[in-house]
């Protein structure tokens, strides 16, 4: 483009509005001109995040202070629940990005059963493109409205997605174990969220019940090409950002753990940010830390005819705010990989 993508982000001061603004000032192609936060308004942003000072950003404002004149593209980086009324009242000329959950569940009535109230914008619905761009890149390209994909779905399906559309694993036979660190479950101030809560242990939470279950059960169904549940089970580690999916499949007929790893490869060959490592290795959330990346390990179970996938991400980044910019680099027709080429942060 010869003049610069200007970009809003709506809810700028939670942790993945934070990750847009630490990822987009070092976009050649972006401008931010907009950061809203309702409770932080008139701060400036570095107030808020002092590593995000000096950057020369627009001051916090409300939602209905933004001059939308000036704005071409927004990332929605609101609270679920909050965020269809509020892109339903935006230009329908502007391509958006939300990445709430608001958007992710194709069925209206699957998302009112898990998220305990009637869908707010189902026009909005029909027209929502699920941004999970390695198996869905060329839908993005062409999209207005993207519903970027939870942190939990995305470990678990890019490991999960090309073996079951292949019929090399049993649809009716997955188990996922994931855990994530602290960041995942938002900024605001929450008991179990606290020092005390978290550190020294770790637990399970949302057990048979945690709302990016039907997220991954769509993704592998569409997959799969028939309805399938699957056990899903979270865990909050005491770190701040990454997730780990340990993911127990079943092998189809025939089929080896070799195979599986052999398919993967192939599926992913010529993926700027998805790597299966060599046969042995476990990928580590300290590999991923600060990057848009995805690892993935295979491993054969000792059980005969199951094996283990093992899939670690940034929570924040490739869970989130990373993946955000990779859909819209594609929706904007940048290279997908700008913005987000910088290496992870170890140790």
């Amino acid at each position: 483009m010869s003049t610069a993508l200007r970009v809003a982000i709506l809810g700028a001061s939670g942790y993945t509005g934070a990750e847009l603004v630490r990822l987009l000032v070092r976009h050649p192609d972006v401008r931010l001109v907009a950061l809203t936060a309702e409770r932080q308004a008139g701060k400036p942003l570095g107030e808020v995040f002092p590593h995000l000072g000096g950057y020369d950003l627009p001051d916090l404002v409300k939602i209905d202070q933004v001059d939308w004149d000036g704005v071409d593209f927004v990332f929605c980086a609101l609270p679920h629940g909050t965020t269809q009324e509020v892109i339903a009242s935006l230009p329908a000329r502007l391509k958006v990005v939300d990445l709430s959950a608001d958007f992710r569940l194709h069925d209206i009535e699957t998302y009112a059963t898990w998220y305990g109230h009637a869908h707010k914008a189902p026009e909005l619905q029909t027209e929502a493109v699920y941004g999970l761009v390695e198996a869905n890149r060329e839908a993005v390209k062409g999209a207005r409205l993207v519903a970027n994909p939870g942190c939990y779905p995305t470990a678990s399906q890019l490991p999960l997605l090309p073996l079951l559309r292949q019929g090399l694993i049993l649809a009716d036979d997955i188990i996922i174990d994931a855990k994530s660190g602290v960041s995942g479950a938002g900024r605001d101030a929450k008991q179990g969220n606290l020092y005390g809560e978290v550190a020294e242990g770790i637990h399970a939470y949302g057990v048979a019940s945690h709302r990016h279950a039907p997220e991954i059960e769509q993704g592998v169904s569409e997959a799969a090409g028939k309805p399938v549940v699957l056990n899903f089970t979270p865990h909050l580690m005491p770190m701040s950002r990454g997730i780990l999916s340990s993911i127990y499949v079943k092998l189809a007929p025939g089929i080896s753990a070799d195979d599986l790893r052999a398919a993967l490869v192939a599926a992913y060959k010529g993926e700027t940010f998805v790597r299966v490592l060599p046969a042995g290795q476990a990928p580590q959330t300290r590999h991923v830390k600060g990057s848009n990346h995805c690892l993935i390990g295979v491993f054969a179970d000792r059980v005969p005819g199951r094996a283990i996938l093992l899939s670690v991400i940034d929570n924040l980044v490739k869970g989130a705010s990373g993946q955000a910019i990779q859909n819209m680099n594609l929706m904007m027709g940048f290279p997908e990989q700008r913005g987000l080429e910088q290496a992870p942060m170890f140790p």
